[in-house]
C-alpha cells in the first residue's frame, strides 16, 4: 500500500478561531475545572469561566500596551501555567505567537525576533530579560517577565479596555488567520518559521480529540503537560486540552519535579517523548540492579513484553497470564506508581519509541500510543489509537488527514493540519510541497496491509558507507539506547568502510555501577577508557547489531566523557541529535574510530 486516507471527523472549519474554545467552555460548562495552577506543594483549581475572564483581563492589558490585530508577540519561557494564558490572551487581542525556546542563545532570539517582526516579547525571569536585552530588533518596543507578576501587570494595564474591544478583536479571526510562527530549531541550517494557522489548530485537535475521545474525552481525565509548549507537541496537547476540556496542570522542571508533580496531580495519562519512557526504564532497572533484583526486572520486562505480544494473538496462555500477575504486583505497579497511579495510557511522538518500549508498557498497564507528525503538520500527522494499534508502528494518519509514500520511500502528507508555508521563505516551501502541495516530510517509511504507518529512517540522516552499503542510523540508536547506561549515541561511518558509533552514559544509572564495581572517585574522562565499563557497552552493541545486517553492524565505538544536551547545542527541543554539531566538535573522536 502507498496511500492511505481516514476520513475527517471534524470538517474543516469555514469560521470561528481558537479563542472560541475558551468562550464557549466558559459559557457552557463556566465550573468545569479546566486547569490546575501550582499552589505551595499542591494545585489551585482553576473553572472555564475563571480561566475566560483572566485570558481576558490579560488580552485587555496587551491591546492597552499596543498590540494591535496581527502583530507577533514572542513568548520565552519553560513550559508552566502562564504560558497557557499568554498564548489564548495574545489570539484575543488578535495577535500571533511567537514561541522562543528558553535554552535559546542570543544569537537565535536575535534571529526569530527579527525574522518574524514582533513587536513584543514576553521573557520568564530576569536573567531572561538580561540576555535579550542586548539582541532586541528595533521593532521589538516591549518586555515583559513573568516571574515579575505579568498577569497582574496585564491586568492592571487593561481595566479601561472595554469588552467589546476584546470581541470586535475576536470576531475579526478566520480559520486561515496566523496563529504562530514555531521557529523549528531544525539539525542544519537558521531556523524556519512554520506557518500554523487557527485552522491548522482547530484540524488537528478536533480530530485528535474526538479520534483519541475514549483518552481526551473520558470524564475526570487529566494530564500532567511537562512538554516544552514552546514545541508543537506541547502546544497540541494545551489547545487539545482546552478543546475537550480536559484537566490540565504543568510542569516546567520535567529533570527535578516531574516525579513529585505526577505524584501530587495523579493524571490519569500523559504525552511525551520517547527519551522520557526510556529515562523511566532504565531509571527503574538501575534501582533494581542496585538493590540486587535487576534479574528479577530483567525477568519481568522479558514477561510484559511477551504479555503484550500475546494480546496481539488474542490469546494469552494461562502460564504467561500467572507470571504476568506476579510480576505486576513486584514490578509494575511500582513503575505505574511512579507515574502518579492513574496513569493507563500515554501518547509519545517527536521521535520513534520501538517497538521494545512500546509493548514493555503495554505489558506493565501503561499503553503508550505513538503517533508521528512535524511542526510543519501541526503535530501529529498519524496516531495509534486504543481500538487500532500495532505496537512498532505510528499508526494510521489521524482523521482528515491522507498519508502517501513517493517513489524514494519518503512519507508525504496531505491535509487540513499542513501547514501555510514557511515565512518569508519561498525557496524552502518549493522545496517541501509537491506540484499538487504534498508536503515533504523528509522521512523514510513504509506503509502496510491495514493502513499503519512505519518510519524507517530520515532521509538525509542516512549514511553511505564507501562500500555503498546505505544505513539508517535509527534502528542501531534506538537498540543501543535501551542499555540503561547508554544516555544518547550517534551511529557514524559515511563514506567510511564501516559503521561505528559515539555513546554517552546516562549518569544516574552509572552511579550504581561504579559502586557495585568498585570504581568510586574515578573522573568521568577516566572512567570512559575503563575495560569493564567498554565490556558492558559492547554487550549493548552486541545487542544493537542483532538487528541489523553485518555490512550495517557497528564495528568500533567510543564513549565520550559528557552527555550531548540541549544547553550544549547538540539536541534540538525534542532530543533529536544535531548531527552535524554533533559531528563537528567530535570530529577528532570519530576520525580516531576508523584509524
Amino acid at each position: 500500500m502507498n496511500e492511505v486516507t481516514t476520513p475527517a471527523l471534524v470538517p474543516s472549519a469555514t469560521a470561528g478561531n481558537l479563542t472560541n474554545l475558551v468562550a464557549e467552555r466558559a459559557w457552557f460548562e463556566p465550573e468545569r475545572i479546566m486547569l490546575s495552577r501550582p499552589l505551595g506543594e499542591g494545585w489551585q483549581s482553576v473553572t472555564a469561566r475563571e480561566f475566560e475572564a483572566e485570558v481576558r483581563a490579560c488580552a485587555k492589558g496587551l491591546i492597552a500596551s499596543g498590540i494591535n490585530i496581527g502583530d507577533r508577540v514572542a513568548i520565552m519561557a519553560r513550559t508552566r501555567y502562564e504560558w497557557t494564558i499568554l498564548d489564548f490572551a495574545i489570539w484575543f487581542a488578535g495577535g500571533c505567537v511567537v514561541p522562543i525556546f528558553e535554552t535559546s542563545s542570543a544569537d537565535q532570539v536575535n534571529w526569530i525576533l527579527s525574522d518574524s517582526g514582533a513587536v513584543a516579547i514576553v521573557v520568564e525571569t530576569p536573567v531572561l530579560a538580561e540576555l535579550v536585552a542586548p539582541v532586541l530588533p528595533e521593532q521589538t518596543k516591549k518586555v515583559w517577565t513573568i516571574t515579575d507578576d505579568v498577569l497582574h501587570v496585564l491586568t492592571q494595564a487593561g481595566h479601561s479596555i472595554p469588552d467589546e474591544e476584546i470581541d470586535r478583536r475576536r470576531n475579526a479571526l478566520v480559520p486561515d488567520t496566523l496563529a504562530t510562527l514555531i521557529y523549528t530549531s531544525g539539525t542544519t541550517g537558521r531556523p524556519k518559521g512554520v506557518q500554523l494557522t487557527h485552522g491548522n489548530f482547530l484540524a488537528e485537535c478536533g480530530n485528535v480529540v474526538e479520534g483519541a475521545a475514549d483518552l481526551f474525552l473520558k470524564p475526570g481525565g487529566s494530564t500532567l503537560l511537562f512538554l516544552p509548549v514552546a514545541h508543537v507537541f506541547g502546544r497540541m496537547v494545551q489547545i487539545g486540552a482546552v478543546r475537550a476540556g480536559l484537566h490540565m496542570a504543568h510542569c516546567g522542571d520535567p529533570s527535578g519535579r516531574l516525579p513529585i508533580d505526577l505524584a501530587s496531580f495523579k493524571p490519569t495519562f500523559f504525552l511525551a517523548v520517547p527519551r522520557i519512557f526510556e529515562k523511566i526504564y532504565n531509571g527503574s532497572e538501575a534501582r533494581a540492579e542496585a538493590a540486587g533484583k535487576g534479574s528479577i526486572f530483567r525477568k519481568a520486562a522479558a514477561v510484559a513484553v511477551e504479555y503484550s505480544q500475546a494480546m496481539d494473538k488474542g490469546k494469552i496462555p494461562l502460564p504467561l497470564a500467572l507470571k504476568h500477575k506476579l510480576f505486576d504486583r513486584l514490578v509494575y505497579a511500582k513503575i505505574r506508581n511512579g507515574m502518579g497511579g492513574k496513569v493507563e495510557a500515554a501518547i509519545s511522538g517527536g521521535a520513534p519509541l520501538g517497538e521494545r518500549l512500546g509493548h514493555f508498557y503495554r505489558g506493565a498497564g501503561i499503553r503508550i500510543l505513538e503517533g508521528y507528525g512535524l511542526t510543519e503538520t501541526t503535530a501529529g500527522a498519524t496516531l495509534n489509537l486504543t481500538q487500532q494499534h500495532r505496537v512498532g508502528s505510528v499508526g494510521r494518519p489521524i482523521p482528515g488527514t491522507s498519508i502517501r509514500i513517493g517513489e524514494d520511500g519518503e512519507v508525504l502528507i496531505k491535509g487540513g493540519i499542513v501547514m501555510r508555508g514557511y515565512w518569508q521563505n519561498e525557496a524552502a516551501n518549493e522545496e517541501v510541497f509537491t506540484s499538487d502541495r504534498w508536503f515533504r516530510s523528509g522521512d523514510l517509511g513504509r506503509i502496510d496491509g491495514d493502513g499503519f504507518l512505519y518510519i524507517v529512517g530520515r532521509k538525509k540522516e542516512l549514511i553511505v558507507t564507501s562500500g555503498g552499503k546505505n544505513v539508517a542510523p535509527a534502528v542501531l540508536e534506538d537498540r543501543l539506547r535501551a542499555h540503561p547506561l547508554v544516555s544518547q549515541c550517534m551511529v557514524v561511518g559515511d563514506n567510511k568502510p564501516f559503521i561505528a558509533a559515539l555513546i554517552t552514559l546516562d549518569l544516574d544509572s552509572l552511579k550504581p555501577w561504579i559502586l557495585i564495581h568498585k570504581k568510586e572517585g574515578i573522573p568521568l574522562a577516566e572512567l570512559a577508557n575503563d575495560p569493564d565499563l567498554n565490556a558492558v557497552i559492547q554487550t549493548a552493541v552486541d545487542e544493537a547489531n542483532k538487528a541489523v545486517s553485518r555490512a550495517e553492524s557497528i564495528r568500533k565505538f567510543k564513549i565520550l566523557p559528557v552527555d550531548f544536551t540541549i544547553a550544549g547545542g547538540h539536541l534540538t527541543a525534542k532530543l533529536s541529535i544535531k548531527r552535524h554539531v554533533v559531528a563537528q566538535e567530535f570530529a577528532n573522536e570519530i576520525e580516531a574510530l576508523f584509524n
